[in-house]
């Protein structure tokens, strides 16, 4: 709301474009800041209000010794509740001594790539991995194709409009996927599997006889294959 604005009355909002947008209320959140004051992070010679950095074992890099942890948003990795039991399962893991299957101590580190996430937007949008252009940027040589959501039988059994866009990006060195995002009502739900093709790093030949249930929607992987090549 626009300063002045009671509660209630009707502000409008100016994009990009140059198109209006009206709404009652308008609500804009963005950005978080490291809740560290008052834990008393300076006695070990840290920062407060600052994220704590940390190295692929959550252990904190400014801290000697290799005794401090940081999980979850504190360390700025990945500020989503999902990423932070990640961690906390990595971090567990290591301070506990579990062991492998050959009997050596678990070597766990977090994963930065493989990140999912979901935007609870109608419709959704849900993504793992790289966008092609965190690809390029990163020097990986990339191919990228898209389908519409709404191109398999899937869709119509759902009884609304599945508009929205599916999208894989593939590493062309090690034909691999490494970035897949899907837009429409409860993609939510297909972002596991590209989470699995990713961090498994399962080559586009094997994927390929990764059969979807008909009809369901997961049968855009099919399309997307089709659409590279396979």
């Amino acid at each position: 709301m626009g300063p002045g604005e009671a509660a209630g009355e009707e502000t409008a909002g100016g994009t990009p474009p140059g198109d209006v947008l009206v709404a009652d209320e308008i609500l804009v959140a963005v950005g978080r800041t490291p809740a560290t004051r008052d834990l008393g992070v300076e006695a070990v010679g840290l920062r407060p209000d600052t994220f704590i950095e940390v190295d692929d074992e959550l252990r904190a890099t400014a801290v000697d010794g290799g005794w401090l942890y940081a999980v979850g948003d504190v360390c700025g990795r990945a500020l989503l509740t999902h990423m932070g039991k990640y961690q906390a399962r990595v971090v567990a893991d290591v301070i506990t001594g579990r062991r492998d299957a050959a009997g050596q101590p678990a070597r766990d580190r977090a994963d930065g790539l493989a990140i999912p996430r979901v935007t609870f937007s109608d419709p959704q949008v849900s993504a793992v991995g790289l966008t092609e252009r965190a690809a390029r940027e990163a020097g990986v040589d990339v191919r990228a194709v898209s389908v519409p959501t709404s191109g398999v039988a899937g869709a119509s059994v759902r009884g609304e409009a599945t508009a929205g866009t599916s999208k894989l990006v593939v590493d062309e060195a090690r034909r691999v996927v490494v970035g897949a995002t899907f837009t429409g009502p409860d993609t939510q739900e297909m972002v596991h599997a590209a989470t699995i093709a990713i961090v498994g790093e399962v080559p586009l030949e094997r994927l390929w006889h990764a059969v979807p249930s008909f009809p369901t929607v997961s049968e855009v992987w099919l399309r997307l294959l089709e659409e590279y090549g396979l």
